[in-house]
C-alpha cells in the first residue's frame, strides 16, 4: 500500500497550524486516511553578537530563529487527491516536502 508523507516547515507556528488544518480537511474530503498532524521538534538557532564593535565585550545582543515542523501521513488515497495537492495554494513562508512510499 502506498503512503504519502508530507512535512511542513515554517517560522510562524500559527501559519503552519492553519496550513496543516487545510491539508487535513482536503484529504478527508477526498476520502484519505490521515494520521497526524504529528508535531516535530522545533529547531531554534541562536545568534549572539556584540552591541559595540570596540570596547564593551560584555554588552551583547541575542537573536533567535525558530523553525516549526509538522508531519502528516496519508494512506488509501486516490488520483483525485494527488491532483488536488498539485493545485494547492499554501501561504508564503510555509515549506512543504512530499514523499510517496511503498509499505
Amino acid at each position: 500500500m502506498k503512503k504519502i508523507r508530507i512535512k511542513l516547515k515554517s517560522f510562524d507556528s500559527g501559519v503552519l497550524h492553519r496550513s496543516t488544518k487545510e491539508i487535513v480537511m482536503a484529504a478527508k474530503r477526498n476520502g484519505a486516511l490521515v494520521s497526524g498532524p504529528i508535531p516535530l521538534p522545533t529547531r531554534v538557532s541562536r545568534y549572539t553578537v556584540n552591541k559595540s564593535p570596540h570596547v564593551d565585550k560584555k554588552s551583547r545582543e541575542q537573536f533567535q530563529l525558530a523553525v516549526h515542523k509538522c508531519l502528516l501521513e496519508l494512506s488509501s488515497f486516490n488520483a483525485h487527491l494527488l491532483s488536488t495537492f498539485t493545485n494547492f495554494q499554501l501561504p508564503a513562508g510555509v515549506d512543504i516536502s512530499v514523499e510517496v512510499r511503498d509499505e
